[in-house]
């Protein structure tokens, strides 16, 4: 086992998106990740995620029985972290809040996983990415003047500002318990992460550099050197030639008069300008035009689907993309120079092989494996 969190151990209630995807991160660093799954039988079970599930082991513990609990109780007194993701006061409810944890383990890093937080007035709202980041601004600045708003996928609320945020804090209040020899308690919302994701923009709106109307700044797709274009074969590529040296190569190479297209940044003219390279690019297909700005410095790329992109020389230059398991996935991100991380398998230990690891009785593992059932 390698990676800088190697002897850390994680116990992940089980739950969705951005809480399986926080256990991952720590779990490709080396963490020691035991997912503790609701029981379902045959049929009933949901297809486990290849990617996001990868290097960890996992049992099936009922918590609605009082045995359950207790046996969460006794791994959580083990760990280094606990993770769980449910909607506040639950955990309370079960008898498995922070105070007991914390009493029993007062080392345990207590990860709290929500869209709104553990207090305020949405928290007992349901809810998903989508009204996480539109209730933060950034769901608004994402679109053109004419689509709306539009969802990117569920990246920017559930892992960015939600799985990624909670690694983040879990690795601050590890770091700070090694100081103090006390664990606590990190409340990581995915309003707060997907507002702190807009940093830079609030920055800008407060310089007077941004405007909140959709498709009118510089990074929203309204400057024709920082926008995607569809070409020919249907493909597109994508530009970011927003200093003055890279915007000149990209139109050098376009076969452009420079002086057509200056000053750069008078937005009176960029309507114009995009309409006249949106015309351009439909003359060549995507590797036409990837061919001919090759070693140019242009900020120019080809835009990959999930299919292409592990394909592309950079990123299999750098094993950006692996395949285990018959699923091709990101690899463990970032790179470390001593500690390097591993990918590791899927754990296949069974239950009662890994709560013997724990100090569970066979008697106690056989009424556990029971009420998994």
């Amino acid at each position: 086992m390698a990676g800088p969190l190697t002897g850390v151990t994680v116990l992940e209630l089980a739950g969705m998106g951005p809480g399986p995807f926080c256990a991952m991160m720590l779990a490709d660093m080396g963490a020691d990740v035991l997912r503790v799954q609701r029981p379902t039988a045959g049929a009933a079970k949901s297809p486990t995620n290849p990617v996001v599930g990868r290097g960890m082991r996992s049992i099936e513990l009922d918590l609605k029985t009082e045995a359950g609990r207790q046996a969460v109780q006794r791994l959580a007194a083990q760990s280094d972290v606990l993770i769980e993701g449910f909607r506040p006061g639950v955990m309370e409810r079960l008898g498995l809040g922070p105070d007991v944890c914390l009493e029993r383990n007062p080392r345990l890093v207590y990860g709290r996983m929500t869209g709104w937080g553990q207090n305020g007035p949405l928290a007992q709202s349901a809810g998903h990415d989508i009204n996480y980041i539109a209730l933060t601004g950034a769901l608004a600045a994402i679109g053109t003047q004419d689509s709306g708003p539009i969802p990117p996928l569920n990246i920017v609320g559930d892992f960015g500002g939600g799985g990624m945020l909670l690694a983040f804090g879990i690795a601050c209040a590890l770091f700070e318990a090694i100081k103090s020899g006390k664990g606590q308690v990190v409340d990581a919302a995915m309003t707060d992460g997907s507002a702190m994701l807009m940093a830079t923009t609030f920055g800008y709106y407060a310089a007077g550099m941004w405007k909140p109307e959709r498709g009118s700044n510089l990074l929203d797709g309204a400057a024709p050197f920082y926008t995607t274009y569809r070409c020919a074969d249907g493909k597109w590529v994508a530009v970011g030639a927003i200093e003055p040296q890279f915007y000149a190569a990209l139109l050098q190479r376009l076969e452009l008069d420079q002086a057509e297209f200056e000053p750069q940044h008078d937005r009176r003219h960029w309507p114009q300008w995009c309409e006249r390279l949106a015309q351009l690019f439909a003359t060549r297909t995507r590797d036409e035009w990837c061919a001919r700005m090759e070693g140019a410095d242009a900020c120019f790329t080809p835009v990959l689907d999930m299919r292409e992109a592990p394909s592309h020389p950079h990123n299999m230059a750098r094993n950006t993309f692996v395949e285990r398991e018959g699923a091709m996935q990101p690899a463990p991100a970032p790179r470390f120079s001593r500690t390097a991380p591993e990918l590791r398998p899927r754990g296949e230990e069974s239950m009662a092989a890994i709560l013997t690891g724990f100090g569970f009785s066979d008697a106690e593992i056989a009424q556990l494996a029971a009420g998994a059932r």
